[in-house]
């Protein structure tokens, strides 16, 4: 008789996997959101604001605040304190190990936060497969609470990531637009959705009208840029709205999460204007 305890589900796995490791992503934006104004309340009191706006002090800012956010939502889900080190240690290493070759004027602040963003996340992934069987609880919060993160959290995880943007507007270059139908092509292809010829061509003809808007803001003077650009990230909201109601190519919570994302952008695009 099979031991059943002893097969394992892969599929199971990875999906504790991805969902362990956007639980994480969302605890660290999370903490930075609710902590870095207390940050600047406390340099502001101590007459020491330009601290903060050095580039080193920033990133250590960063890093603590997302620390924080990340201890508290792991040991909510009940994870030893040592596997919390670990995923600290794991966000935290890559950002010391830029921090040299910074110091030594080798790379500039900007590579020095963007490299420590782009390598922790595999980082944070490796922990997360290599204590996947940890005894954790793996059910998600009870009460209205719990209900809301189940159903909205694409939705909360997206006012998180854009919140800062409404307080500090910004127009993206609008190359950036080709991130967007790129998404879907490969979520799509690694969902196997292109079997029908119909569905492939229409992606494909979304990215080429991306394209060429984004073409035709990058060579036109504001304010047509950015009204095109903001144009362009709101329409691109519809696009997600009508695959999120059709649960086409990409998943339902995916699609969710691109329509807050692609509207705070645009209308904060727009705000720029003002």
């Amino acid at each position: 008789m099979t031991d059943t305890t002893l097969v394992r589900n892969p599929p199971t796995d990875r999906r504790r996997l991805l969902r362990h490791v956007l639980e994480m992503l969302a605890a660290m934006v999370a903490g930075m959101l609710l902590l870095d104004p207390l940050w600047t309340v406390a340099a502001d009191r101590l007459g020491r604001s330009d601290v903060l706006a050095r580039p080193g002090v920033g990133a250590l800012v960063m890093a603590v605040d997302m620390a924080v956010g990340m201890t508290v939502w792991m040991r909510y889900r009940g994870h030893p304190w040592t596997g919390v080190a670990e995923m600290n240690a794991a966000m935290a290493v890559p950002l010391v190990l830029l921090v040299v070759p910074w110091w030594a004027g080798l790379i500039d602040a900007d590579a020095l936060t963007l490299g420590a963003h782009l390598l922790m996340v595999p980082a944070m992934v490796a922990v997360a497969w290599r204590r996947r069987d940890a005894d954790v609880r793996h059910d998600a919060p009870a009460g209205r609470l719990g209900t809301l993160l189940r159903k909205r959290w694409p939705t909360l995880l997206a006012v998180l990531v854009t919140a800062d943007l409404w307080f500090a507007p910004t127009v993206p270059d609008p190359w950036f637009l080709l991130v967007l139908p790129a998404g879907y092509l490969l979520i799509g292809a690694y969902r196997r959705q292109f079997a029908d010829r119909r569905v492939l061509a229409a992606q494909l003809a979304h990215a080429v009208g991306w394209t060429a808007l984004a073409a035709v803001a990058a060579h036109v003077a504001d304010p047509l840029a950015t009204v095109l650009v903001a144009a362009g990230w709101l329409a691109h909201a519809a696009w997600d709205g009508w695959h999120h109601r059709r649960d086409r190519v990409v998943p339902r919570g995916y699609a969710e999460w691109c329509i807050v994302f692609d509207i705070a952008v645009g209308v904060t695009v727009l705000l720029t204007l003002l």
